[in-house]
């Protein structure tokens, strides 16, 4: 058998009649047409719009705004790569007061957290607060110490 343009039908069930209103009682859809009696959604046009909670603060108003909720006692860190600790002569002892005085962080409002971009030569003896895994090898390949302590500056 050919499939031929003129022999194409649809499946039984997949069109369906249109469902007349306002066409007399016998037609099931009379008078009211489903709508009930009155009120603001037994007018015509849209009853409401979309997300309409009938004068209440809507939902999409409720929550908070932009992409994620705000982290209730976020850590900040003042944050240096391990790049930057090249300058320092070797065998010094890094911590926050250093990086201070040396103009590699301008404001210490939070604890130091040491980042592994970039490499390192000197050895070095750093005081911070965190260490990420790669800045940690980093250093200690280099002869290095890492020091993690709790900064009295924690936020």
């Amino acid at each position: 058998m050919t499939i031929k343009l003129d022999s194409l039908k649809s499946n039984s069930g997949a069109r369906r009649r249109k469902l007349r209103k306002g066409r007399g009682i016998a037609a099931g859809q009379g008078a009211s047409c489903g709508f009930g009696m009155r009120g603001q959604k037994s007018r015509s046009g849209r009853p409401t719009r979309p997300g309409f909670e009938g004068g209440q603060m809507p939902l999409y108003r409720r929550v908070p705004k932009l992409k994620h909720f705000p982290l209730v006692n976020q850590k900040n860190f003042s944050v240096v790569n391990v790049s930057a600790l090249n300058d320092l002569k070797a065998g010094t002892t890094v911590n926050l007061d250093v990086l201070v005085k040396e103009g590699i962080v301008t404001s210490p409002k939070h604890p130091l957290k040491i980042l592994g971009n970039g490499s390192l030569k000197v050895k070095l003896n750093v005081q911070a607060s965190a260490f990420t895994a790669s800045a940690k090898s980093k250093i200690e390949a280099a002869g290095g110490t890492c020091e993690t302590f709790e900064d009295k500056k924690s936020v």
